[in-house]
């Protein structure tokens, strides 16, 4: 696999999942906690997002055939969530897009947020999970399915460590600084998403490619 489609995958997981952007959901819902607990918190959701990306590397082609779905179809479906994901992240809004109120509002009266909503959806949404899955079906070798789960690895590591540190990023970089950071990611986002959308249209209408 080239570095550069190394690269883009990096980018476009890390984008989506946006851990910068969840430093405040992250304090909201734990910041009160003893330090300790907080770790904890941090540890369950990055392994509840990685073990539900790495199910949905290996398994999203399975799923695909399963019902029926193309490649293709599922790039320009896919291609939009992702947009609306980078669109939200544009209006500095994306964390509401991954979570309801009501699911807010469950998640007080738990002991531990870290599966539900911290894991899933915040961090392996549906943006993050479509991504995983079309980022897979690109891959030509066994190889590159280990890069990509790497890749997963590396940014649920890069995520515990922005959720352990969430309270000194609160206060270098403010609300401010963290929404221009979501926008500057959704930005990104929105580019790699069109071209998934391109793709996809491509392979359904084999005419646009000429």
């Amino acid at each position: 696999m080239e570095w550069t489609i190394i690269i883009k995958q990096f980018i476009g997981l890390f984008a989506v999942i946006d851990p910068i952007g969840g430093v405040v959901f992250f304090i909201g819902l734990a910041g009160s906690r003893p330090i300790e607990e907080r770790a904890k918190i941090a540890m369950g959701a990055v392994l509840t997002m990685g073990i539900t990306l790495i199910v949905a590397v290996l398994l999203g082609d399975k799923l695909l055939w399963f019902f029926g779905i193309s490649l293709f179809s599922f790039r320009v479906g896919g291609g939009i969530l992702i947009l609306l994901t980078s669109i939200a992240m544009l209006g500095g809004y994306a964390p509401s897009l991954r979570r309801t109120p009501q699911e807010l509002l469950e998640s007080e009266d738990k002991a531990s947020v870290a599966v539900v909503p911290l894991g899933i959806p915040f961090l392996a949404g549906p943006g993050a999970i479509t991504t995983a899955v079309i980022s897979a079906q690109n891959a030509k070798l066994t190889a590159d399915l280990g890069i990509l789960i790497g890749i997963i690895v590396l940014i649920a590591a890069i995520t515990f460590v922005i959720f352990l540190s969430s309270g000194p990023i609160s206060k270098v970089l403010g609300k401010t600084g963290m929404n221009i950071f979501t926008r500057l990611l959704g930005l990104l986002l929105a580019a790699i998403s069109i071209e998934i959308i391109a793709n996809g249209l491509k392979g359904l209408f084999p005419v646009l490619g000429h």
